[in-house]
């Protein structure tokens, strides 16, 4: 072993243990420019080879030259239900459970609507304190086209206590989207059945990373995004998950076509279609659809257990090797400090976050910030190796202590953060 250097692991050290993973040769699939190292994926996934082509293939092959005969020859009409049966084991849930439509807003919006009315006796919807703000404006808005509904926020370690014979539904994200803490799924699942309401997850940070098993979990409804971890590209389509056990009894409150048992026979009035099916709505994108369900290719064969385990891993190096650097020059780690308790990211505040992240972005590293000081650096298994996390540990200690943070150019806020 070559003998490590002042930060206490060895490059070479790296490079090895990058060799002899069987999960590295597919960081490969992603086109990312060699000069990059991208620690965004907890953001947006990288484009794959297999998602360009797919959408190349699409367009050329597919509408070009068979314009509205690709609903039939090419049978776009199925890709919505074959790139969910894609995405059913990747969260622990049958194909018939599982729909990709529409944004993880609209579906969340779906489901919380439909969850109500599957316990009208019940008057509460409890959500954690600190939610991904989209999802606690769309329950907001249900809550004022509800006004016999009360959304009621706690923080996260008194979501059990706070459960009552008044919750309808329960709301949580599975990794809190600033510091990648995972919610523990199974039991707050199995503590809201047990007061008789719903768990409505929000998996968006977690699927393509963490072993998800939703049914064995006993969770009652999720959603979650298709552009993280799953890799299929700005605003990929979502999906949405519905145990079968609610089935019969569930009604979408957004009954678009899509979701009728029979959409080409244009009956005037509504009937769901079967399973997940129902929760279908508009026509599906088909060109974003294509690229999602391509980019799913790179999860063939893969177990979700050693996804997480290489992420903890690469996490924990960077932990280490930039704890010193973080230290001196005011870094707060906010994310769990035990690896086994966080997702894919790591988050630390600073007063200075965003332009200290603006210079990393211009030195090559790229991770994102979110307001008011929080730095986020996300390691996506399959696309980040050792060696990169050593090489971007690096990169953070030379912005620092070099103070290149502090050119002005840095401190002009983008649009997108």
């Amino acid at each position: 072993m070559t003998k490590p250097d002042a930060w206490g692991e060895s490059l070479a050290e790296c490079r090895r243990l990058d060799r002899e993973d069987l999960l590295t040769p597919l960081s490969r699939q992603f086109l990312i420019a060699r000069t990059l190292i991208y620690l965004d994926g907890h953001s947006l996934g990288p484009l794959t080879r297999s998602a360009s082509a797919a959408v190349q293939r699409t367009v050329r092959g597919e509408w070009g030259p068979m314009i509205i005969g690709g609903w039939n020859e090419a049978d776009w009409i199925g890709l919505p239900a074959r790139t969910a049966a894609r995405i059913a084991p990747l969260i622990g849930a049958t194909p018939e459970e599982t729909a990709c439509a529409d944004s993880v807003s609209v579906n969340l919006f779906k489901l919380a609507a439909g969850a109500l009315a599957l316990r009208p006796e019940r008057g509460t919807i409890l959500m954690v304190e600190g939610e991904f703000p989209t999802d606690g404006y769309i329950l907001q808005g249900l809550a004022r086209l509800r006004p016999d509904i009360r959304l009621k926020t706690v923080p996260a370690p008194e979501l059990t206590q706070a459960l009552d014979s008044d919750t309808a539904l329960l709301v949580s994200s599975h990794a809190d989207y600033r510091t990648g803490a995972l919610a523990d799924l199974r039991g707050l699942s199995q503590a809201a059945a047990a007061v008789g309401a719903l768990s409505l997850w929000d998996l968006s940070h977690t699927t393509g990373l963490a072993a998800i098993d939703l049914n064995e979990a006993g969770a009652d409804m999720a959603v979650g995004c298709g552009y993280k971890y799953l890799c299929g590209g700005p605003g990929a389509p979502a999906f949405a998950f519905l145990a079968r056990r609610h089935h019969a009894g569930f009604l979408n409150p957004i009954a678009g076509w899509m979701g009728h048992a029979r959409p080409f026979d244009f009956e005037a009035n509504y009937a769901p279609a079967t399973g997940a099916d129902r929760l279908m709505a508009g026509t599906p994108p088909i060109l974003s659809m294509a690229a999602l369900n391509a980019a799913l290719d790179l999860f063939d064969g893969v177990a979700p257990q050693a996804l997480l385990a290489r992420s903890r891993a690469l996490s924990s190096l960077f932990e280490r090797l930039t704890a010193p650097m973080a230290k001196a020059h005011g870094f707060t780690l906010v994310s769990p400090a035990d690896p086994e308790r966080r997702g894919g990211h790591l988050a630390y505040t600073h007063p200075e976050g965003y332009p200290i992240m603006q210079a990393l972005i211009a030195a090559g590293v790229v991770g994102d910030f979110r307001a008011p000081d929080l730095i986020r650096f996300g390691f996506s298994p399959l696309v980040v190796s050792r060696s990169q996390v050593w090489t971007a540990a690096k990169t953070f200690a030379s912005v620092m202590e070099n103070g290149l943070w502090r050119d002005p150019a840095f401190s002009q806020r983008q649009k997108v953060t």
